[in-house]
């Protein structure tokens, strides 16, 4: 059976569930678990390529609907693919515009065949089919393409959730057939919701799967924070991710507090993506080894202390809350920047020490020392936004506009 020349997955070490791994691209060798930034429309918001890799990233995202929109595809193609265009030397993941059948589900059309989207942009109508999108991220010119799936919504009937299997399925089928670029990776997407037997059974099914002698180089959770509650999500994936092979990456799609980053890991994740960090830095938020920081609040104003002791991010090494506080307040550039650099640090910095932990066999110690410690020193609530009611559950998930830099 024929998996993509160039790419390899190797299992180094596992603490139970958890696992250390290497995750080998053409362009990039990735230590997982690991924190993928989100550079949506080839941007990771607010940070050069630089700062992104200086917080230890080798890979990160970009959003196939979004590019295929603005600026377009052939054009990205014409100058050399995402990567050569935004100037980032490692790998890139792209989506492939199956979350926005979700989160754009107002703008949208979908049937078995695929889904015509009216531009949030302009309003013209254009049809996304699995053939289309892995025509696109052929020409985005990703190391990593993701099959074309829909994601139901948290909380849907089990016949809704069905029905998204069995389209997920039949298009994964087609872009397992689509040609494939040298250099490019696919990986498929399992639904199911929370029921744990759904996603065993969709799992078999998509990890299973042969086209043409061809397989998915890796697999990938979707269809999870859309919703539901976040203690059935984790009872599923403590399940789910252990019946995942061992020899392909398993990755978690946009699912990513620092709690539920622990708990990935715990389960055997390996790659993992989300808007939290970078989105939540825009408005004002710090995460911490402590838990969140609000910089807007006023017991920062004359705080000399830096962001967080255990950082040596140049947020945290050169500025104090009191500056911070200041540039929060105050909707200076320079405050986003800085604590969205911080808080990618950060996140590179949680999984660098979950594989630490999980090489030294002392990852469950590891990660309920550092839960409880974030929970204790949360200055807005609890310490998983989703049961606090100072933000809506769905602030992390895609909004219509076209300044949104989610992609899953």
């Amino acid at each position: 059976m024929t998996r993509s020349p160039g790419f390899q997955f190797t299992e180094l070490a596992t603490d139970g569930a958890a696992r250390r791994g290497r995750f080998v691209t053409p362009r990039a060798s990735i230590e997982t678990p690991v924190f993928m930034p989100v550079g949506t429309q080839a941007s990771v918001k607010s940070q050069t390529p630089d700062e992104v890799a200086a917080t230890g990233a080798r890979m990160i995202l970009a959003n196939t609907y979004h590019l295929w929109v603005r600026p377009g595809a052939e054009r990205i193609a014409e100058l050399g693919g995402v990567p050569r265009f935004m100037g980032w030397p490692h790998a890139m993941l792209t989506d492939s515009g199956g979350f926005q059948v979700f989160s754009l589900a107002g703008l949208n059309a979908i049937d078995d065949d695929g889904v015509t989207f009216k531009s949030h942009l302009d309003g013209r109508a254009m049809r996304l089919t699995p053939e289309e999108s892995m025509r696109v991220q052929t020409l985005l010119g990703a190391d990593v393409a993701m099959a074309f799936d829909e994601c139901p919504p948290g909380g849907a009937e089990p016949a809704i959730t069905e029905r998204a299997m069995r389209r997920t399925t039949e298009w994964a089928r087609r872009c397992l057939r689509a040609p494939w670029r040298d250099g490019q990776a696919r990986f498929g997407i399992v639904q199911g919701g929370t029921s744990v037997d759904l996603r065993r059974a969709h799992l078999e099914t998509i990890a299973t799967m042969r086209e043409d002698d061809r397989e998915f180089d890796g697999l990938a959770l979707g269809g999870f924070s859309v919703g539901e509650p976040i203690a059935e999500m984790y009872a599923a994936l403590d399940v789910v991710v252990r019946d995942m092979p061992r020899d392909r990456p398993r990755y978690l799609m946009g699912v990513g507090t620092p709690i539920d980053l622990l708990r990935g890991m715990a389960a055997g994740i390996d790659l993992f993506d989300c808007v939290l960090p970078t989105r939540n830095a825009r408005n004002g938020q710090a995460l911490t080894w402590s838990g969140r920081v609000n910089l807007k609040q006023a017991r920062h104003a004359k705080d000399e202390r830096p962001l967080d002791a255990r950082c040596d991010c140049p947020c945290c090494t050169r500025f104090t809350r009191a500056y911070l506080h200041h540039l929060v307040r105050s909707e200076e550039m320079l405050g986003a920047r800085l604590v969205t650099q911080h808080n990618l640090h950060f996140y590179g910095a949680l999984t660098r020490a979950g594989r630490e932990a999980i090489e030294r066999g002392s990852y469950a110690a590891f990660a309920d020392e550092t839960a409880r410690a974030m929970k204790d020193g949360d200055e807005i609530g609890p310490a998983d936004p989703r049961t606090s009611a100072w933000k809506p559950p769905n602030e992390r998930r895609e909004k219509p506009e076209a300044t949104s830099d989610r992609k899953r």
